[in-house]
């Protein structure tokens, strides 16, 4: 999954620039119903972060790599990193971010006992519920805009929580769950932490824990 993630700009920069010209990302569509994630995420948060806000990154992402395909001063291309960065990380973020949702009458907020993932979260965290308490107080922690993250990091082979702030994609670890730090709830994190448990798609999750540790 982390060569997934990090991949998933590096190839179209690097064709788009050998083109002369810059690839069109676009928005992917949420995997269910805007309303689907109710009563923990309402409808008009999603809305607002589907249509919104990731539109911005993919549209942000898109003029970004235009300009830095139709210029050859090397100032202006470093210039153009930063919007780089946080557009491109706002859509490989959102992106994962949507596949690691769920509905909670389906997948949602169900860890498969006995499975992969929760093996690997007793092993490093103690128990489940110390790996959330764990994680919702580091993310909660993040100043302003973030993700919080439980990424596994090849080298040590064990689940890690990490932080990432504004729209940073993870690079150090193979991301299993991003939960994304904003406006939601009215700026009440704890609130949001707590119920976003209820439709965290651990299905997702222990797939891309397996896919990371083979």
């Amino acid at each position: 999954m982390f060569s997934i993630a990090r991949n998933a700009v590096r190839p179209t920069l690097a064709r788009a620039f050998a083109a002369g010209r810059a690839s069109k990302h676009t928005l992917p569509p949420l995997p269910y119903a805007y309303n689907a994630l109710e009563p923990y995420i309402s409808e008009e948060i999603m809305k607002l972060h589907h249509d919104k806000h990731h539109a911005t990154y993919v549209n942000g992402l898109n003029a970004a790599e235009e300009a830095y395909a139709a210029t050859d001063s090397t100032a202006k291309r470093i210039q153009l990193q930063s919007a780089l960065k946080f557009n491109g990380g706002g859509h490989i973020n959102h992106s994962l971010f949507w596949k690691n949702l769920a509905p909670a009458s389906e997948t949602g907020g169900k860890l498969k006992s006995g499975g992969a993932l929760e093996k690997a979260i007793v092993r490093d965290f103690g128990s489940v519920e110390d790996f959330k308490k764990k994680f919702n107080t580091a993310t909660a922690a993040i100043q302003g805009s973030g993700w919080g993250w439980l990424g596994y990091d090849p080298a040590t082979k064990k689940l890690e929580i990490v932080t990432t702030a504004n729209q940073d994609p993870l690079l150090s670890h193979v991301p299993i769950i991003g939960v994304d730090i904003w406006e939601h709830y009215k700026n009440v994190k704890p609130d949001y932490l707590n119920a976003i448990w209820n439709v965290i798609n651990f299905e997702e999750a222990e797939r891309r824990l397996l896919e990371a540790s083979k």
